[in-house]
This record gives C-alpha cells, sequence and structure tokens, in this order.
C-alpha cells in the first residue's frame, strides 16, 4: 500500500436495500443481509492499488471540487491517458466504475489523476444490494440506459440484469473529455427523462460528436480541435458497444504516442511471500542524510495509507460520528418510519418518502489533527528504528518514560494506546520486510506482544512461512467435486458467524477454497468437523490472500495438531487426552482427584478443545490473544492452557457433581484470556519438557529446516521431540501403561538437567552446578535402603517403598517425609527399579494433594550407566 504523503481520507456512506423479514434461503436459513453482502465484496478492493486510482482503506457496517474553462488538449490527452490507465488496471481485476464521472476523477498535488469511488459497482454486487442506480444519466453509456433500472423482488431466485463491461467506461469517459474540450455540462437544460431519451436516440445518428456540438452550441469549439482529438472522440462516443474500443486498446491508440512515454510501466510490488526480489527495485532518497534532520519532516505522511488510518481510529477517530456530524447520516424516531395509508384512488397519508436509502455523493474529508496531536512527540527516530540495537526493545522517544510504562500495562490497553502501536507497527514492519533473515528478532519482539495490525504476517513468520505460496496454492484443484464437500458445505455456515466478514458470502466462499485445498493437498488425512473453526483465525487474517490463510494452516497442523485428521485417529487422540489428564494431576492434584472421582474424564470436554486449538471455545478476538503466545510455544504448551481454564472454573467444579459440570461445560463461563495466557506461560515453565512426550507427535525435523536457531531462543520454542534422541532419552510405551499411570514421566536427561548436575571428570562423585538458588526439584529414591545406599542421585532422599506407607495410608513420619513435606510445591520426582512400585507411591502422593509430582521413566537404571550416581562414605 502507497505511502500518505500529501494525500487527505475521506468519507461516504451509502445505504444497502432492506431484505424481507420472513424470507429465508435453500439452505432453511436466515437469508444474508444486503450489508454483509457488500462487506465481504468490499474486502478485494483493499487490495487493487495504482498510481490512478485511490485507495480503499476500511468499509465500516452502521446501524442505520470542478473547475470550469476549456483545458488545452495535451491536458486533456494526458488525463484520458491516466483515467485509460486506472480503468485498464480495474479491468484485469474482473472490475468496471459505471460511476465515472468529474467528481470522481479527482488530481493529485502534482495534477495525477485518481479515480474515486471505484469498487461502489462492484461491492453492491452491480447494484443489487442497494436501492438506487449505479451511476449519473449524463454520463452513462445508452446499453446501461436501454436496460433500466429494475429492482427484484424475490430475493431468492431474482433475474439479474447484464453486468456493464469495461466499454460501458470507455463512454462514460468520452462524455467527459467533451465537456473538458468545450468547456461546459451536457444536458444540463434537460430533465432526466428528457436527457436519457436523447441519450438513446444518438443511435440513429452518424456523427454523435458533431450532433452533441450542435445540441449544445459548441459546434464551433469543436471544429477547432485537431482533427485526431476529434477522431479520438468518436472512438469513445460509439454507440454500439461491439465496436467501441475497450481502454486496453485506447492506450495503444496513436494520438497517445507521445504521452505514453511520460508514464514508465507500474509494477506492483513484491509481497512478503513471494518468489520475486523484493529488494530489485529498491530506491533510496536523493539526499539520505537529511532523512531525519529537518524538523518540519513529516514522518506520518511516509507511512501507509492503511497504518494512518488504523492509528486515526485509535486516536478516536470514528466514520459513523463524522458523517452523523456532516448530517450525512440522518437518524429518524422510530414513529417517523411507519409505513403510510394508501387508497385506491392513489391518495396517500403518512410521512413522504425517506430518501436515506438513496445515495448520498458527498466526501467528508477525515481530519488528521488529532492524530497529530496525539503524536507530537514522537521523535523522527521512531519512525526509523534500528534494528540491530539490542539494548531496548522499545525506540527512543521523547516521551520514552510514558511508552516504557505502557509495555506494562495489561495488552487490550496497550493494544488502544495510539503511540505504543505506532512505534510497535513501525518496528515490526521493519523486522517483516527483512524476514526470513531477522525471523529472530520477529520471535523475540512477539514474545513483548504483536500490534494487532501486523498480527496476520507476524503469524506466518512465527509458523515459517516462506517461499511462493500463490503458485502452490494457485495448483491445488479446488474445482473438481470431492466427497467432503457436503460436510464443509454445512459445517461453514455455523463457523464465527457473528463476525460480519466470516459471515458473509464473500467469507464463505473463501472458507470452502481454503477448506478444500487443504483436504485435496493431505490425501493422507480427512476432513473432520472443527477444521473450519481452525482455519477461521487464518482466513479472518488474511481475508485478501487465500495462499497465506492456506499456508499458515498447513503449518500450523503439523506442529500442534500432527495426525489429529487421521481417518482413524482414535490412538493419537487417545494418547493426547491421556497426557492431558497427566498434567492436571501434575498441576492440580486437589482438582484431578475431585475430576476422576465424579467421572468427569477430559475424553467428555476436551476432544473440542485441542482438535480445534480452542477456536470452537472462544470468540476471535480472544483467539488472536491466545495464539499470539500459543505460536511461541511448542506442541505441548496447548496442555498448559487447558489446565490454565480449568483452574479458572476451579471452585465451581470442585463444588459440583458430573451432572453439574457437564452443564458446565456445555456452555462455557466467561474465561479472562489475558490471564489464562499469564498462568498457561508459568505452567509451561514449571513443567519438565518429557512430561509431556507423546508417541504420535510429530518426528523430529531436519536440520536443513533451520529451525535449530530457533530453540535458544526461548523456553517457549524448544520442542522436546525435536531433540537429539539418546539412552537417556524417554522410551515409547503402551497406551494402556500410560493410562494406569496418573503422574506423568520424565527423561534421565531431564532430571540431570533439574538436579543440574555435572559428569564425573577429576572428581571420584558428581557435583552439583554451584547456584545459591533453591533446588529446583526433590529426588524420592523408593528402593530399600541397601539399595539406596549402594548408589543414588546426590540430594536425593529415601523412603523405601515397603514401608513408606501407615496402615491408615499416611506417609510414615521420618526425616525423609519431612523433607519430602518441605519440598511441597516444587517438583518432585520418584526413583525407583519397580515401574508399578514408582507408579504406585506417585499416585499416593497425588492423592494426598502433593502437586508436581513425575517419574523417572526407566527407573534408577537409566542413570547408572551415566556415572552420576554417588556412594555414601564409610563410617569408621
Amino acid at each position: 500500500m502507497f505511502p500518505l504523503k500529501d494525500a487527505v481520507m475521506g468519507a461516504s456512506t451509502f445505504f444497502a436495500s432492506a431484505l424481507p423479514h420472513d424470507v429465508c434461503g435453500s439452505n432453511g436459513l436466515p437469508l444474508t443481509p444486503n450489508s454483509i453482502k457488500i462487506l465481504g465484496r468490499f474486502q478485494i478492493l483493499k487490495t487493487i492499488t495504482h498510481p490512478r486510482l485511490c485507495q480503499y482503506v476500511d468499509i465500516s457496517r452502521g446501524k442505520h471540487g470542478e473547475q470550469e474553462g476549456i483545458l488545452h488538449f495535451s491536458r486533456i490527452l494526458h488525463i484520458a491517458f491516466e483515467v485509460l490507465q486506472g480503468l485498464q488496471y480495474m479491468n484485469k481485476h474482473g472490475m468496471v466504475h459505471r460511476a465515472l464521472s468529474p467528481h470522481n476523477i479527482l488530481l493529485d498535488q502534482e495534477g495525477h489523476v485518481k479515480l474515486a469511488k471505484f469498487g461502489l459497482y462492484h461491492m453492491t454486487a452491480h447494484g443489487v444490494d442497494v436501492d438506487f442506480p449505479i451511476g449519473y444519466p449524463s454520463y452513462l453509456a445508452p446499453e446501461v440506459i436501454a436496460q433500466g433500472f429494475v429492482k427484484p423482488s424475490d430475493h431468492t431466485q431474482c433475474e439479474k440484469l447484464l453486468p456493464s463491461g469495461p466499454k460501458s467506461d470507455v463512454w462514460s469517459l468520452g462524455i467527459i473529455l467533451f465537456e473538458l474540450c468545450v468547456g461546459r455540462k451536457l444536458f444540463q437544460s434537460l430533465d432526466i427523462a428528457e436527457k436519457l431519451k436523447l441519450l438513446l436516440t444518438l443511435g440513429c445518428m452518424d456523427d454523435i460528436v458533431t450532433v452533441l456540438a450542435e445540441e449544445h452550441g459548441c459546434l464551433d469549439i469543436i471544429k477547432e480541435l485537431p482533427e485526431n482529438s476529434i477522431a479520438l472522440l468518436k472512438k469513445f462516443l460509439t454507440f454500439q458497444p461491439s465496436k467501441r474500443p475497450t481502454p486496453d486498446q485506447l492506450l495503444c491508440d496513436n494520438v497517445f504516442s507521445e504521452v505514453a512515454s511520460v508514464y514508465p510501466p507500474f509494477h506492483k510490488p513484491a509481497s512478503l511471500f513471494s518468489s520475486s526480489l523484493r529488494c530489485a527495485n529498491l530506491t533510496l532518497p536523493e539526499d539520505i542524510t537529511q532523512l531525519c534532520k529537518d524538523e518540519d519532516c513529516d514522518y506520518l505522511a511516509e507511512r501507509s495509507i492503511e497504518e494512518v488510518y488504523y492509528l486515526w481510529c485509535l486516536a478516536g477517530g470514528d466514520l459513523e460520528k463524522e458523517l452523523v456530524n456532516k448530517e450525512i447520516i440522518r437518524s429518524k424516531p422510530p414513529i417517523c418510519t411507519l409505513p403510510n395509508f394508501l387508497f385506491e384512488d392513489g391518495e396517500s397519508f403518512g410521512q413522504g418518502r425517506d430518501r436515506s436509502s438513496l445515495l448520498d455523493d458527498t466526501t467528508v474529508i477525515l481530519s488528521l489533527c488529532q492524530l497529530r496531536n496525539r503524536l507530537k512527540d514522537v521523535g523522527g527516530e521512531a519512525f526509523y528504528p534500528l534494528l540491530e540495537d539490542e539494548q531496548s526493545n522499545l525506540p527512543h522517544s521523547n516521551s520514552s518514560n510514558e511508552l516504557s510504562a505502557a509495555a506494562n500495562l495489561p495488552l487490550i490497553i496497550r493494544e488502544r494506546d495510539t503511540e505504543y502501536q505506532l512505534h510497535r507497527i513501525v518496528l515490526f514492519d521493519r523486522l517483516l520486510k527483512a524476514y526470513p533473515y531477522k525471523k529472530n528478532q520477529v520471535w523475540k519482539e512477539a514474545r513483548v506482544d504483536i500490534p494487532p495490525l501486523m498480527r496476520g504476517l507476524t503469524w506466518a513468520a512465527l509458523l515459517g512461512v516462506e517461499g511462493a505460496i500463490q503458485a502452490k496454492y494457485d495448483a491445488i484443484d479446488k474445482d473438481t467435486p470431492i466427497p467432503t464437500d457436503r460436510q464443509i458445505e454445512v459445517d461453514i455456515p455455523r463457523c464465527h458467524q457473528y463476525d460480519e466478514l466470516l459471515s458473509s458470502p464473500e467469507g464463505h466462499a473463501k472458507f470452502r477454497r481454503v477448506l478444500k485445498a487443504w483436504v485435496v493437498s493431505h490425501p493422507d488425512l480427512v476432513y473432520w468437523q472443527g477444521l473450519d473453526s481452525l482455519c477461521a483465525p487464518f482466513l479472518y487474517l488474511n481475508f485478501n490472500n487465500e495462499a497465506l490463510a492456506y499456508a499458515c494452516m498447513s503449518a500450523f497442523i503439523p506442529k500442534y495438531l500432527y495426525n489429529f485428521f487421521l481417518k482413524d485417529n482414535s490412538h493419537v487422540i487417545q494418547e493426547y487426552l491421556t497426557v492431558f489428564s497427566q498434567m492436571i494431576a501434575f498441576h492440580d492434584p486437589e482438582l484431578s482427584n475431585h475430576l476422576n472421582e465424579i467421572g468427569f474424564i477430559p475424553d467428555l470436554y476436551a476432544i473440542p478443545w485441542f482438535l480445534t486449538m480452542f477456536t470452537h471455545v472462544f470468540p476471535l478476538h480472544k483467539i488472536f490473544h491466545l495464539w499470539d503466545t500459543l505460536l511461541l510455544g511448542n506442541s505441548s504448551f496447548p496442555f498448559c492452557i487447558g489446565v490454565a481454564i480449568l483452574q479458572q472454573l476451579r471452585d465451581r467444579l470442585l463444588a459440583n457433581g458430573f451432572n453439574e459440570c457437564i452443564l458446565l461445560f456445555s456452555d462455557l463461563p466467561e474465561i479472562d484470556i489475558e490471564r489464562c495466557v499469564r498462568e498457561s506461560v508459568n505452567l509451561f515453565c514449571w513443567t519438565p519438557k518429557s512430561a509431556t512426550y507423546r508417541q504420535h507427535a510429530q518426528p523430529p525435523k531436519q536440520a536443513s529446516e533451520g529451525n535449530g536457531s530457533r530453540g535458544s531462543m526461548s523456553c517457549f520454542t524448544a520442542d522436546y521431540q525435536d531433540e537429539p534422541k539418546s539412552d537417556l532419552s524417554r522410551d515409547s510405551i503402551q497406551l494402556n501403561d500410560l493410562k494406569a499411570e496418573v503422574s506423568p514421566r520424565i527423561s534421565a536427561e531431564d532430571l540431570i538437567d533439574l538436579c543440574e548436575l555435572t559428569g564425573p571428570s577429576h572428581f571420584k562423585t558428581p557435583t552439583k552446578k554451584t547456584k545459591s538458588s533453591k533446588p529446583k526439584l526433590l529426588v524420592v529414591d523408593i528402593r530399600n535402603s541397601e539399595d539406596f545406599n549402594r548408589g543414588h542421585i546426590s540430594g536425593s532422599i529415601n523412603i523405601p517403598f515397603g514401608s513408606a506407607l501407615t496402615a491408615e495410608g499416611e506417609l510414615v513420619q521420618c526425616p525423609a517425609t519431612a523433607t519430602l513435606q518441605s519440598f511441597k510445591g516444587r517438583v518432585v520426582v520418584i526413583v525407583g527399579h519397580v515401574v508399578k512400585n514408582t507408579a504406585s507411591f506417585a499416585a499416593h502422593l497425588v492423592q494426598i494433594k502433593y502437586p508436581r509430582v513425575c517419574i523417572l521413566d526407566g527407573g534408577i537404571n537409566k542413570i547408572k550407566p551415566t556415572g552420576l550416581l554417588t556412594v555414601p562414605s564409610p563410617q569408621i
């Protein structure tokens, strides 16, 4: 998107036509409001970027200068050429203007053309969804007038008018050029009916240009024009559409041969994820040294129009309020909307005709004063942050203290802070432009927060999306019918339909294509209900880039939901739920005991959580905040989110039985998502990496995939499955054995790391790393005392399993159990040589509400070959 530069932002409005309340579609569901349809079609207009077109930025669904005189013909040629350039670019995107008129041809400060309101015809489905005709009678092509304006009464099966083509705009431009040549408006003295009648009778004339000149008393002016200009006007004003040239053909006309050389061809900049070189056409300012030294430099004007509009909204800008203040939108009391009485003779009583549904062509200029005032203390250096500066995450400014304070505020407040968001947007924009070379810094900054405006591209970077994604997406057959089509059609109308964008017909069509592309490109997997919910966040954030939505979804599923979409996924789901059950016992044994006692197992509530990664549970705005952190975590992070959700409902769960818990989860209460994220991170940091090991998780990635550099960046990113396997790693066990164990197992590697042991070198016994902090865990060795004295892990205590419990099931009181009690709340690892005994002892500790209890996988035998066992000194 182009920078703002000297452009201004404007807003206009129109009303969509209403639908009858008692009509349903063929699927039995209520009809989609026309305003929703318009909102969906509008989105593609945001991607239409060209020097000859105004830039569409946003659409909001609410509740309810020309110069007279003759121009020199050379100037008219330039205007004609630039308008044709804009029309040609629109035609390449399958659009026509249809509302071309002098006040929709704007000129910038350099005198170059910008076509305005070119998307109205497209977004209203060629005028079907509004109660007013698109276009101005004086400039409509004869074939458009001949069709008339028919408003279909049957909204389910309406016979649509033939859409206008590119040649209709050529006629409109011809009338405008004629007016510029003669210096006066056409048809001003005629009423609408006479005007339309004259336009239709032009078909009987041989020389339309001469007839129009005679009709308006300007034949002398026309005769003074160069012959090539008159010939050009005749081409524009050819009555028969079949003989009228298109904008593409007119641009090649000889009359533009000199003009065309002035305009270099327009090349749309390469997108972030493409095979084209993004640095191919980079240009630097002529005097780069002065870039940030000029005190009067308008740095905000260098930002994209999209960014400026976003910041304008944050600074208090309100489109509807602006339009109400200018009395373009007028609210009416309900009593004034009552219908009229109409008698047989045609006499009516009541309110006059409501004209609010007709088109008001006024454009309101949006003032940037409030935004500029809000950013007045932001220095120029904030717009050009140094990416190599490791000292601070936030750029320096005159208000840096305020900015640092903002960084510690709750996320929802930070996202509404104009100055803070400016800094974050500028920083992420620069980092993403340097992706993938700056992917480490993208990860680092994403841990602070992700600006909502940059979320779509940032998620793609966090998921490692690279390459020519559009070509890959285009190569997938999304048209041939497949058996899954029917299920997709049923699911889409039920997926996040509270959202205006996703509920639009355009949103449904995009859902269908992206989901079908995933199904077709993954023949080893199948479509399961819930895949549509999983797709929703990616489609919402990349509504105009289906290829990127598909690429993100294709990268997300193998990482977090590997093999969840197999035709027979029962073994994968069961293992996942079993590990989740162990995580509940590990972090909250009291809650785990209660849920197990009442039989409220994860199979009853957690499958839709994990199968959709919580998108079936939370609305999109909560999913965005949740996934901002989820994407920084490894494949086991969802377990921690699940436990955090349960802990928010903890009091209600502990106080209720099975039936009440079922009812509670059928309509999940409000969850504080920021608290959920915060507690998930804390739970994740307390969980040993190998405790969530799953044999059905994604296999280790190859070193060539470039993920090695990420592992050292954050505790969130390392995945246990990706680490090199050794004799100390966790071994796979049967699902039934896994289900029999209440507490999770951890690997010998994890134990050595958490105990901070160093291997034997010049010492006969292992030593602990020197650290002043308290130990992270306590090792409880349940072998008999003889085995313990032959060799044990340094710092461990011995509670022999055979004599650990009293007849009442309580722990025998002794110095070792007192030590165990003092470590309650930290990680406790049970070590033995009989698996059944260690699992039983761990389960007993969970029963008496000991948190963070786990079992050493492989028992003491895994540690013996390491030389890390210590032997007590003999007593003399």
